[in-house]
Formats: structure tokens, sequence, C-alpha cells
């Protein structure tokens, strides 16, 4: 994008043009170093008291320049990490000529730069502006905590943002004995009291799960060895990486059983106790290689848990092996162990600097355990529970990670989508004179995240089960050698997802009415955000939002669906999710209004002739169909019967795919086949209901 040439006037303005900025000038020299760089008149932004002048000592002394940026410019950075942060503007005094001042301003705006001033843990970043009517080096001055901007530069060039992973059951389940024995001991009590035959029945399976996996991890403690179906294996010597700074050399003992999706290992290798048995989550490699896949980084990787460090350091290691996730020289200050109790906040997982909390998504299994002004950019996935719904993950269309994955990449389209279209275009017109106002809205990932409905109601109507795997002042005992005390958690008092349990959903903005065979049911509208996005993924095509804000006195927003660019849903809320939200679900609606009138000759739905039925030009679910070349969807003239039957049964697999794609989970499908008119033909039409 084109800037206006610095120093020179822009084409049409006018002295009249000039906007004086508030508060009286103060006059300081500027020092680029111990280099005598010339003198300024620095202007507050605002009057009185609280435009005070950032500068010690009346004097303006830059310590360095900023990286340069490829990209962006050093304000759109800066409005992005601490939005309308300017406290004041400079403006080179004319007389007498300052020339290296005047080369300072040339690098820093034709390289992307920023001249930085450091007061104690605050930058002060004087940014070069293009002025309508001056012609001397004019800068902005804005403020931020030190090193953020640094980190944030690649970041944004990169077009990266930051996720924060929870470990105990988000990612992983993990037990040691002890645990076995206590969740054994519990759920036997509860059996003894429990009338139920179907709970009784559910219970006494999930103790045969304990069991199972309680004796494999009792033979790993006492031999090394683990006998799998009948197969003994033995350990591996995994040396652990030593992080800077460590010299100690550590290798465990670990045994990894893919089929079973887990792994057994020692956190301290000396003390057998230590033992863990850990339960790795579906679908986690699939997660894994979004977020690097191609060796482009889509997000920077930071965890945030409540359980001890050194086990929470060897379960990270277990999910990422070789380190691509988080370098061995970031895994000490990314891997962030809050204590027990504690509110998990992103300030504390950021407190390096590394990133701002707006660019940053959280996955964890549980909302209320962050700070609540993070709460907005927490996706809340269902909590792990493999020994008691061992099923619950992949009886989904969709893996819980899996839509982990898809939540992702669309916050992370919208939010640069935002970036670009909306800050980049306006900062590039911004020029010294415009005011603070005059700064765009700056992205945040909450924007794209649809918040938690607390009033959604549960799943099902089991009672809830005890927590699985261990929390943080649990594994501390328990790897300490602490004699146990109890659960550190509490059985929780909601309902927890059975066997059959469908991926959480969320939302805000009340519920949608359908109705099933004339009754209703709530469906959380944020649904079809996801879904829409699932469609997208199997057909290979790509979804967007994109949204708008209306300039009207009553702010509103407006939201469009382009799917292969093609539009086909819009949506206007008084909210970016609201109208999303709406968007989304009209989208749906047109796309299945275009695949019913496609499939309908296959259904036997319609009875109109099928080489008329309507193709409304979005043509992905066409496309997806025919992509295997078969075009028999429409009877050719002259066609044999035989020929048209045998289609029909071929295609019939991916017709009822895509159908069970687009339904949404908790409306229930019943397929009902019945023969219409037997003796009308030779061969029997068969029509199905659904």
């Amino acid at each position: 994008m084109l800037r206006p040439s610095p120093l020179l006037p822009v084409p049409g303005a006018s002295a009249s043009a000039t906007a004086a900025p508030p508060g009286r000038a103060a006059s300081m020299r500027m020092f680029h170093g111990d280099v005598f760089l010339g003198e300024a008149d620095v202007f507050p932004i605002k009057p009185g008291p609280e435009g005070a002048l950032p500068f010690p000592s009346n004097e303006i002394r830059i310590s360095h320049l900023s990286p340069a940026s490829e990209r962006c410019p050093p304000l759109a950075i800066l409005q992005t990490i601490a939005p309308f942060s300017v406290r004041c503007k400079l403006q080179a005094r004319p007389l007498p000529p300052h020339p290296s001042l005047h080369r300072l301003y040339l690098t820093c705006f034709n390289e992307y730069k920023s001249a930085v001033v450091v007061v104690g843990d605050e930058e002060l970043h004087l940014v070069a502006m293009p002025s309508k009517v001056e012609k001397v080096p004019c800068f902005w001055c804005c403020s931020v905590r030190a090193g953020l901007y640094a980190a944030s530069v690649g970041m944004l060039n990169l077009r990266c943002l930051a996720i924060v992973f929870d470990l105990d059951e988000t990612l992983i389940v993990a037990n040691t004995m002890r645990s076995f024995e206590s969740r054994i001991e519990m759920l036997s009590r509860r059996m003894d009291i429990e009338d139920d035959p179907v709970r009784v029945a559910g219970m006494s399976a999930e103790i045969k799960r304990y069991i199972e996996d309680r004796e494999l991890l009792k033979e790993f403690i006492d031999t090394d060895t683990v006998t799998d179906n009948g197969r003994i294996v033995g350990t591996q010597k995994e040396e652990v990486q030593p992080m800077p700074g460590v010299q100690e050399r550590l290798v465990r003992p670990v045994i990894r059983l893919p089929e079973r999706n887990a792994i057994l290992t020692r956190i301290n290798p000396e003390i057998r106790d230590t033992s863990v048995f850990v339960k790795l989550r579906p679908a986690w490699e699939d997660l894994r290689s979004y977020l690097t896949a191609k060796g482009r980084k889509r997000f920077e990787v930071y965890v945030c848990t409540m359980a001890e460090r050194d086990y929470a350091l060897e379960i990270w290691r277990l999910l990422d092996p070789e380190a691509n996730l988080i370098s061995l020289n970031n895994l000490s200050d990314r891997v962030v162990c809050v204590k027990a109790g504690s509110k998990k906040s992103l300030q504390h997982v950021f407190r390096e600097g590394g990133c701002h909390p707006k660019m940053a998504m959280v996955i964890d299994d549980r909302l209320q355990v962050w700070d609540e002004k993070d709460q907005h950019r927490v996706h809340v996935v269902p909590a792990y529970a493999p020994y008691y719904a061992p099923q619950a993950e992949m009886a989904n269309a969709v893996p819980v990670l899996c839509v982990a994955r898809n939540v992702a990449c669309n916050v992370r389209g919208g939010f640069f989508r935002e970036f670009d279209e909306n800050l980049l275009k306006k900062v590039f017109e911004l020029l010294y004179e415009n005011e603070l106002l005059d700064l765009p809205y700056a992205p945040d990932v909450g924007d794209y995240l649809v918040s938690e409905d607390p009033n959604f109601p549960p799943s099902n109507k089991d009672p809830a089960p005890i927590p699985e795997g261990m929390s943080g002042a649990e594994v501390e005992k328990r790897l300490n050698g602490r004699a146990y005390q109890g659960d550190q958690k509490q059985i929780s008092s909601s309902i927890r997802p059975s066997d059959d349990a469908r991926v959480a959903i969320r939302g805000t903005l009340g519920s949608s009415n359908v109705q099933p065979n004339g009754g209703s049911m709530a469906i959380v509208p944020s649904l079809f955000v996801t879904v829409l996005q699932e469609i997208g993924r199997l057909c290979n095509s790509k979804v967007e939002f994109r949204s708008t804000v209306s300039t009207s006195k009553i702010t509103q927003f407006s939201v469009e669906v382009l799917f292969s660019n093609e539009k086909i849903g819009n949506g206007i809320g008084k909210t970016r999710d609201e109208a999303q939200v709406q968007a989304a679900e009209k989208a749906l609606q047109n796309l299945q209004s275009n695949y019913l009138s496609y499939v309908a000759p296959i259904a036997g739905v319609l009875n109109k002739d099928t080489s008329n039925s309507s193709r409304n030009g979005n043509g992905f679910l066409e496309d997806d169909l025919d992509s295997d070349g078969d075009t028999a969807m429409q009877e050719p003239s002259g066609s044999k019967s035989e020929q048209k039957d045998h289609s029909n049964v071929d295609r019939l697999p991916s017709v009822l795919s895509l159908i069970r794609e687009l339904c949404l989970e908790d409306q229930h499908v019943v397929f009902r086949d019945q023969v219409r008119n037997p003796g009308s033909a030779t061969n029997e039409e068969y029509h199905f209901q659904l």
C-alpha cells in the first residue's frame, strides 16, 4: 500500500487543515545514545495533569531502533498491542536544520521502524508520521510494556497468534497407582448405594477399565515391561533434552502403546512410585499438525496448568516429543504452572512479554479457572473422560480436538482479516495531524470466540462421575511420595457427557428452535459456525467470515459468509458474534436447500422430473459428489433402468454420509424405509423418510 511521502505536504492539503495538538508545547533536546540529534517541540495529547510528558529529565534519549517490520507499519503494531496509547506528539524545530534527526526520521519511515526510549519497564516508541503541511520530521509517541513490541513484530508479520493449552482432562488423563486405587474405591462405594441397574452396569464397566490400566501400570512399576494383548512390551530409554542452563542428564523409562493411545513414563527415574499411566486425547496429532503444517507456524504455543512442574514438563514432552511446538530454549518460560486454587491468567502466562492477551486463545476444559477478563478468549472443550465414556471422543462426526482445530483456524482467519482489511488500511491513511480518536479498532481474539452459555442444559441425565486423572496439588503430593489425603478435586455438580456425548457447544445469544417430529429442541447457535467450518473442511473449500461495522449512530455489525469465494449467507447484529451466528445459520439454510434439491432424485423425495432438479449455483456439494467422475445423478436419455439403479446404489453411501455431516448433533436422525406401489413396476421403488 502506498504511503504519503515524508516531509512533503499531502496534495490538496492547506495550512488551515493543520490540527494543533492540545496543551502547551515543551522544547526538548533529542539524543540517540550520546549523539545529539536536534531539538523538537513536544505536544501532550491530553490537557492538564493527565497530559504530563513521559520523558525524564526533559530530554528525549533514544536507546535503539525497533526491529524492522516487513509488512506492518509500527503504528499498526502498537495499536494492536497497546490500543490508543499515544502519549504525545513531536515536531522537529525547523531552524537550525538537523540532518541527523532528518536521517533518523527517514530510516524509521521507510524501514517500518520506531525509535525507542526506555523508561523503567516501559518503552516509548517514536513513530515517524507523514504530515499534511509540515516539512520537518514529525512523530507520534506511543507507550508499551518493555519487550512486547519486539515479540509482536514477528508474530504479526507471519500472521501468527498464541494458543495456550491446559493439560489434565483437556489433552490427557494421567493416573498413578494411588489415583487408580482411589477411583476404584470411590466407584465401588457408589455402586453399593445405587439401585438403578443401568447405572450399576455403567460403573462396573468403568471400574473394569480402571483395573485393566492399573494392572499395566503395576507391571511397569515392577518389571519395566507390560503385557499388551499377549505381547510383552519393554521400556525404551528416552533421554530428556536439558533446558538451557541445566546440566543434569535425565533418562526416563517409557513405554508407548499407540493402539491404546497411552504412554507409561516415570517422572523421577529413580523412584518407581512416580510412574504414571497417561492417556492421550484422540485427534491430538491432527491439532498438532495444523499448528505447524508445512513448516509454517500458525500459533506460538504455551501451556498453563495447575500441575506440578516436573510432571507438566514430562507430559508436554510426551505430547511434543520433537519440540516442534515449543523449542527447548523457550520451554522454561512457556510451560507455566499455577498454584492449585489460584486463577489462571494470560497476563501471568505472558509475564515475560512474549505476547499480548488480545492475540491469544485458550483451550481448556474449565472456564471458571481463568481470570474473568480472559474468559471470552477461552474455547472450552468437554473434559476428557476415557474411563467413564471411552467412546465419546470418536462417536462424534468431528472429534473434540478437531473442533478445537477448526475454531483456532476460524479465530486466526477472522483476526487477521480484521487486521488487514480494517486496521492496516486505516493506519496507512493517518497523518500527523489526526487525533487519537481517529485510530481504528484493534482486533481481539475474543471477538471470534463465542462465549460459553452457563445456562446451556447438560447433555444427559447420568450422575456426575468422579474426575479422572490427577489435579495439581494431588500430583505434587503423589510424586513427592506423600500420603494420599483424598481427592483434590471435588465431584463436580455439573453433569459429564456419556458415551454418546456430543462435542461441547457454546453460545450466548439464546437458542434456535427446530421442530423434529412435532417437538421442539434447543440448538445453541454457535454450533452453526462449527458445522459450517467442518463442511468446508470436508469439501476442501475455504469458509470465510467477513465483517464490517456500520457508520450510523446505532452501531451494527454485518457479517458475510463466503464459501470458495461465493457469498452464501449474511447476518446483521448488535455484536459481531450475533451477526456471525446469524450469517452462519442462513448459510447452512442455503446449503441445505441447494443440497436437498440436488439429491432429491436419489432419495425419492420429489416426484418430478429429475432432469429439472434445481442447482442454485453454489455448486460445492455438486462438485463433491461428482468428484469421482460419476455423472449419473441426472438420468441421461436412453439409459437403462439397471444402470440407474446401480448408480443410485453406488452413490447412496456418499449421500448418507453428507446428510449425516449436515445434521446437527442433537437432532435424532431416523431412516424409515417402505415399499411403494410394489406391483406398479418390475423393479420396486424404495422411498425413505428422514
